[in-house]
This record gives C-alpha cells, structure tokens and sequence, in this order.
C-alpha cells in the first residue's frame, strides 16, 4: 500500500480533475438515492389515491433527478478519464526518466521485457485502477451508509435482513480477495516471460531464419504464451466468484423481503410503496457492497503493479556524481592504476585483474586478445559505463568519478561493434553526434570514415532514409556511419570496439589513414586483425583478463607470447597461403 501512496503524488496537475471527480460522483450518487423515496411516495400517495397531481410533481421531481444524475456522471467520465490517464502518463515519464540514468550495471538487474511491461503494461494497470475504481469507490460508501440509514427509516423489520446478509457476503468476498492477492504478481511476471519471448525473437529473427529455428521458438512462445493463459484463467477462476456470491446473497434478501413483506401486506401492516422502497434501497447496499469487492480486486491487482512500477523508481543508480565534478576533461590521456572489475558481487572471479597501464593524450593504441580476455569491459570502464571494482580509472589527470557523467561522455566517442542506427535520415543520425553539425561538417566526417560515397549514391545523400535500427544499409555501411557519427562528436577520445570488423582491408585502409590525420585525439581500437593496430604507438595484450603485454609491434615480437601467436596465425599464414606452390 505505501507504494501506491507513492505513486500517488504523480497526480501532480491532474489532482483537481481528480477531486472534481470524486465531487461530481458524489453529487450524481445522491440524486439517485432520492428516486427510490419519491417512488415509494408516488405509489403510496399517488397511485393509491388516483391522485394525477401528485403523480405528475413527482413524476418532474424523479426526472429531475436523472437528467441531473445523467449530466454529473458524464462530467465525471470526462475528469476520472483525464485524471487517470494523465497519472499514468506522468508513471510512465517518471519510470523512463529513472530508466535514462541507470547504468549498464542497474539496466542488467532488470529483464528488458521485465523493463517494459513495467512502463506499459503495470502503468496501464494502475490507469485502470483509478479510472474504473474511482466510481464504485466515491459510490459504494454512500450507497451503503445512506441506503442502511433510509431502509430502516422506511421499515426497520425489512431492513434487518440486509444486517444478516451482509456479513456473510462481506465474508465470502475476503475468501475470494485473500486467495486472488497473490496470483495478481504471478500473472504480471508471465506476461514478463511472453513479452520476452516476443522481444526475443524479434531481434534475433535473422539468426532464427538462418538455422530454420521458426518451429523450435513458436514452441518457446506457445509455452510462455500458455503459461500466461492459465495463470491468468486460474486468476479470473477465483476473481469472478465475487459475481455468483452476490447473485447469490442478493436473490435470497429479495426472497426473504418478498416472503416477510407480503406477509405482512396481508395483515396490512406494510404499504406496497415502502415494500418497494426497501427492494431498491437493499438493492443498492447489496450492490455497493459488490462494488466494494470489484474496487477491491482492482486494488489488489494495483498493488502488485505498483510495487513492480515502485521498484524502478526507487532503483538508486548505482552510477552517481559528485556534488562538485567537473564538467570538462583537461586532454585525453587516460590512466588504469590496479584495476580489477566483475559485473557483480556475486561473481565469482573477475572480469579484469590488476590492470595498470597509463596512454598518453594523443597516442594511437590498440587492444588484443582472445574471446573473453576483457577487451570490451576494458573500454566500457573509460567512459564510465561501469564502474571499477577496484583500483581508479583517470582521464584528463582526474578520476572518471570526480566528472560529471553528462560531461565525461561527451568527450568519449564510442563506436561499437554493433552498432545502432534509428529511424530517420542519415543527417538525423548524424546530428547525434553533433546536433548543430552543418552539412559540410557532415560530409567530412563521412569522408573519413569512408561513408561518402555509398551515402552520394543512395536518393537524396543526405536525406536517405535508414529505416528502424538502419535496416536500409549492410553491416559495413552501418559501422562507417557510425564512425562518422561518433567523430562529429569531437572528442578527446575515440575508442572503436572491434568497429571495422565489417569492412575490408581496403576500406580499413582508407579508414585508418583518415583517421591517422586527426592529431590530438586518443584513439583506442579494440581488433581481431593484427592489420588494424599493427602501426599503433602502444599494444595492450589482454589475456584471460589481465594484461600479458604491452608495447609496440617490434617490442612484442620478442617478448609477448600471445601477440606471436596472433601475428603469425594472421600475418605470416597469410603470405604462406598466397605464396605459390612449387612442384
């Protein structure tokens, strides 16, 4: 409950058209409550005594009250709706601003499925629950308190039979209440499971396509798909029992106020206009009470939601700054000093162990290893996408943790091994590198990157449409873009994570010299092929996450293993195999 108190001051702006709501069904609640009193004097007073007058005044005054039952509740289906729709809204916004600050530390706590129906799914449970709850909740109490003072005003006798009743419904519905509470988080978690199964498969339908994998992952989705089916109909099994319990409750008030009161119609002890009357007033506190249990199930089911939605809110991210860091990074030079890092406390070994090195502002370096060596991790701790375990991290002379987060950044460009592009032209895309970059700007950065051409020859340059995630370019076209796009950047430091992985040798060529004429910058390449750091003023050789060497290409030849193995596997394999065969 208090994380639904939480989420509660995201009503913000919408407060007053919440309160309006609860006013205007208020107000349409209590003209409906005096229809039943003017109909119990319309046929005992008219009616009985043919009297067309009476009828007629009353008759007004029960129309009066509907047309003004009528105009409240419309007025309130247009504030609830606006209300409940902009809380959920303002969720939504809260939990993806939350989201923007989490490390890649914080994001892997969460399932990206998990992520996402997070922000739609419970944030649309929690709309819901305000938006079909507010009604019942504003009117059951009225119902209930004014429908037991006028019944008993009317024919105390008659109206003890609602006092017997409504316990036992009241006891049947806390049953039912106690046993859905808990299935409500068991189902948001399946629809969790699907969601991923769908996000799942989607990203990788290239890779499913290739190995004819279609009939395995519908079987992964027909599994998730129906463990949600049946958790969510063994839910609704126990939640639609409320139903037939007030059925039940309610026709046998009915049978008993028919059977007492028409005894006692006989004997003239009742007037048929007060047997009316309690009909309708028992009625109405029967069905506040069911309206009661419905506001019931929907809060039961906005809880589990609200803790789930409370749970990305109160993620502290684990990425924090200082009160008084820098925004602004001096040069790039970049220090390791003992650094060790695992992904989290519970792993048993480390990813990176004792790493020391210190690169100078300006040098061109390059990072090599076998799979899994820790180059990437490396790389991901300059920036600051995670932290050091332990040990400190320097760029520019100071601590990655004494700058900004927003400041660090924007003076590390990234490009990645596999890259992402988004919806929208190529300039879009390149202005997220530099969002004031002019055209001109634009195109040298191509040119180094060896992107002009392919992007002059595709209709309107410029203009081109890549399509969602770049699915109009190839894979070496997407890495050239966005190595364009980091360098309008301009950064201190550009770091390439095994980036030219897509491109051949000629077009790494063509890149590397370009890049070569950018003086001032550390560029860092993260590689497979020998080829692309073989001129590099500094190796690193990472080997099962330490470093085994470090030097340039001469120096390694004679004292690193590792770099060797690689050079001659590449380098010297290579001339063997072109060479001619003699026989």
């Amino acid at each position: 409950m208090s994380d639904l108190r939480r989420l509660f001051s995201y009503f913000g702006k919408y407060r007053r058209d919440l309160v309006f709501a609860f006013l205007l069904v208020a107000i349409e609640t209590s003209f409906e409550l005096f229809i039943p009193v003017m109909m119990a004097d319309l046929v005992d007073y008219g009616v009985m005594q043919r009297d067309i007058g009476y009828m007629v005044e009353k008759g007004v005054q029960m129309g009066f009250c509907a047309i003004l039952a009528l105009i409240t509740g419309l007025l309130y289906a247009r504030f609830a709706a606006r209300a409940a729709y902009g809380w959920s809204a303002e969720i939504r916004e809260a939990e993806y601003r939350r989201l923007q600050t989490f490390s890649f530390a914080d994001i892997d706590r969460f399932e990206t499925s998990s992520l996402v129906t997070r922000l739609t799914s419970d944030a649309t449970v929690l709309q819901n629950a305000v938006n079909g709850g507010l009604r019942p909740l504003v009117r059951s109490p009225i119902l209930l308190i004014l429908g037991i003072v006028l019944s008993f005003s009317l024919d105390p006798e008659l109206a003890l039979i609602f006092v017997v009743l409504a316990p036992v419904l009241a006891i049947i519905l806390f049953l039912i209440l106690r046993r859905v509470a808990p299935m409500y988080s068991l189902l948001q978690k399946a629809i969790d499971k699907l969601n991923s199964a769908v996000e799942e498969n989607v990203r990788a339908i290239r890779t499913v396509k290739a190995f004819v994998r279609e009939d395995y992952e519908e079987c992964h989705f027909n599994e998730a798909n129906s463990n949600q089916r049946n958790i969510g109909i063994e839910t609704n099994k126990f939640a639609m029992l409320n139903m037939p319990s007030f059925q039940l409750v309610m026709y046998t008030a009915i049978i008993m106020i028919m059977w007492f009161g028409g005894e006692r119609m006989l004997a003239s002890d009742l007037e048929v206009g007060a047997l009316t009357g309690i009909l309708s007033y028992v009625m109405n506190i029967l069905n506040s009470l069911m309206m009661i249990s419905n506001v019931f199930m929907l809060l039961t089911r906005s809880l589990a939601s609200a803790h789930r939605v409370a749970e990305v809110l109160d993620t502290i991210p684990s990425l924090q700054e200082r009160a008084d860091a820098a925004d602004e990074i001096r040069d790039g030079s970049i220090d390791f000093s003992h650094v060790s890092f695992r992904y989290s406390g519970s792993a048993g070994e480390y990813t990176l162990s004792d790493i020391t090195f210190r690169i100078e502002s300006g040098m061109t370096v390059g990072i090599l290893g076998g799979t899994g060596s820790g180059k990437t991790t490396l790389v991901q701790l300059i920036p600051r996408l995670y932290d050091a375990s332990s040990g400190v991290v320097s760029v520019g002379g100071r601590d990655v943790r004494e700058y900004t987060l927003e400041g660090l950044r924007r003076h590390i460009g990234i490009v990645l091994q596999k890259n992402m592009l988004f919806s929208g032209s190529i300039r879009e895309n390149m202005r997220w590198g530099g969002p004031s970059a002019a055209d001109d700007e634009i195109w040298a950065a191509l040119k180094i990157a060896a992107a002009d051409d392919f992007v002059r020859s595709f209709p309107g340059g410029l203009d081109y449409d890549l399509g969602q995630g770049g699915v109009n370019v190839s894979g070496g076209q997407k890495q050239r873009l966005s190595i364009a796009r980091a360098l309008l950047t301009e950064p201190k430091i550009l770091i390439f994570d095994d980036s030219l992985s897509a491109v051949d040798t000629a077009t790494e060529h063509r890149i590397m010299k370009g890049l070569s004429a950018i003086k001032g910058v550390t560029k860092i390449f993260i590689a497979e092929r020998i080829s692309s750091v073989i001129n590099a003023d500094m190796i690193i050789v990472l080997d099962d996450g330490r470093i085994e060497s470090i030097g340039d290409n001469e120096t390694l030849m004679k004292t690193s293993r590792v770099y060797r193995e690689i050079y001659e596997a590449q380098l010297k394999g290579g001339r063997d195999a072109t060479s001619p065969v003699h026989g």
